[in-house]
């Protein structure tokens, strides 16, 4: 599946996205295995509540299951103006 970083998750993994083999069955399972990798991961979701989540382009929250989704993206909550 397909995993895009905006905003600050980008800049602390140093990637706008990449290709990840998972057998995560949840949103939270996909962030687990993830900062599991490496310190810069941990530090991107050492915070999920300042985090939100779209699973093929639809927002959802972090208990979304992922079975069958192609792409997971993770950016910071977005403000109006």
């Amino acid at each position: 599946m397909d995993v895009l970083y905006f905003a600050r998750v980008r800049e602390r993994i140093g990637l706008p996205r990449e290709r990840v083999e998972t057998d995560a069955a949840t949103v939270t399972d996909l962030v687990e295995e993830l900062r599991a990798r490496e310190e810069c991961y941990a530090a991107a979701f050492a915070d999920l509540s300042a985090l939100r989540v779209a699973v093929d382009q639809e927002l959802t929250d972090f208990d979304a299951p992922l079975a069958g989704a192609r792409e997971v993206a993770f950016f910071p909550p977005m403000t109006g103006g």
